[in-house]
């Protein structure tokens, strides 16, 4: 048994956001469905394709059934209907408006399935004077000011190095579902979830907000540092870059001795947390003053012997291969019907009773439209006669 064995997800979305919801949901034992029109959604196309099968696509989707619906047709739309009845979960990431106009929005949809969770996630959300405009990570980082606050002072623009307005957005609306199927146990009831990648991005400026609320200062970008302690960024050693995190008193002070200035720990404009953020710039060039002297690892067995939290900067290569991801299983393999044995990410979830599983590669396109037709109910004869008018795959 698995946490979400049973469910039904209708997984209509493309590219990342409602993908990566929906692929965790897979990971969990839900029953993913993955819908995508005439010739495969767009992450099938990414660099690194070999046919309509792309790197980009297999991350995002694996443990999904797929099939090929051309909701522009008719006939597709009457099955998209016909699963949904039977459906506990539909996501969609179309503009506002497009489900509507197919005809399949919740308010048709739950009235099929009163039961039914509708999760929608865009740009903008579902309302508002930008509701209708599309949705771009690069874009929604800009707009929900986090490219304001990424790189060095004083530098220009720059986007996050992981499109977070994306995955963030995944994650709000993987919540928001769990917590609707959890109410429906309740009520009996399933509901609407609108969220956002501008949400997201606000959602997860916690400290920039912070500081803007308290005091109407507008953040800055602060590098690797820390806009709420110090030290607590990234430092040069002889050969590369390591973080250090001693920003309470307590390992400010234990650092001091391990760099050999105890001294420090007197400074006056250095004993409160506070005054080691307003001399963030000055405290760190000392510190990296010693820190470039010697390579990284000396100063990790020295800052690990003294307990003081630190880390080497990793590539991926080294980051992936490290011996605590693998211990952690976040290292995974699938086989592929085309392109053979993948490595996959794992989940991050670590669930005692029932733990998330990496099983089934991503779908190859259309590999089980026959199949979850069957179960809909359609004779080989309807499917058939459905594929040669194109509204099937």
């Amino acid at each position: 048994m698995t946490a979400l064995s049973g469910i039904v997800v209708l997984d209509s979305s493309q590219v990342m956001a409602g993908p990566f919801c929906a692929m965790h949901m897979a990971d969990l034992g839900g029953d993913v469905i993955k819908i995508e029109p005439p010739g495969g959604e767009t992450t099938r196309h990414m660099p690194g394709s070999s046919g309509a099968e792309s790197p980009g696509f297999n991350a995002l989707n694996r443990g999904k059934r797929g099939i090929v619906l051309n909701l522009k047709t008719d006939a597709a739309r009457d099955v998209f209907v016909r699963l949904a009845r039977r459906a506990d979960v539909v996501i969609e990431n179309y503009r506002p408006g497009v489900m509507n106009a197919f005809g399949l929005d919740y308010e048709r949809l739950s009235a099929e399935n009163p039961r039914l969770v509708y999760a929608s996630v865009s740009g903008y959300g579902q309302t508002g004077p930008d509701a209708g405009k599309g949705g771009f990570d690069l874009v929604a980082q800009g707009v929900a000011g986090l490219m304001s606050v990424t790189g060095p002072p004083g530098g220009p623009p720059v986007k996050c190095g992981v499109p977070v307005t994306d995955l963030g957005a995944g994650l709000f609306l993987l919540a928001g579902i769990l917590a609707a199927l959890y109410n429906r146990v309740r009520t009996g009831q399933g509901q609407y979830i609108d969220t956002s990648l501008l949400e997201a991005g606000l959602a997860l400026s916690v400290w920039e907000a912070t500081q803007y609320f308290s005091g109407g200062t507008i953040p800055e970008p602060t590098g690797s540092a820390h806009r709420m302690g110090a030290p607590y960024q990234a430092f040069r050693c002889a050969d590369s870059y390591i973080t250090i995190g001693a920003w309470s008193d307590r390992l400010f002070a234990r650092l001091c001795d391990v760099l050999g200035h105890p001294e420090w720990r007197e400074r006056a404009e250095w004993t409160t947390s506070g005054g080691r953020v307003a001399d963030r710039a000055a405290l760190a060039a000392l510190i990296e003053d010693i820190t470039a002297t010697r390579p990284r690892q000396h100063w990790l067995d020295l800052l690990d012997a003294h307990d003081i939290p630190c880390g080497p900067i990793n590539n991926y290569a080294e980051a992936l291969r490290s011996p605590q991801v693998q211990a952690r299983g976040m290292v995974q393999e699938v086989e592929h019907p085309k392109l053979g044995r993948l490595e996959t990410l794992g989940s991050p979830l670590k669930l005692s009773a029932t733990p998330p599983a990496v099983g089934r590669p991503a779908p190859c396109l259309g590999e089980h439209t026959t199949q979850v037709l069957r179960e809909a109910g359609y004779t080989d004869e309807a499917i058939a006669m459905m594929r040669e008018a194109g509204a099937v795959a």
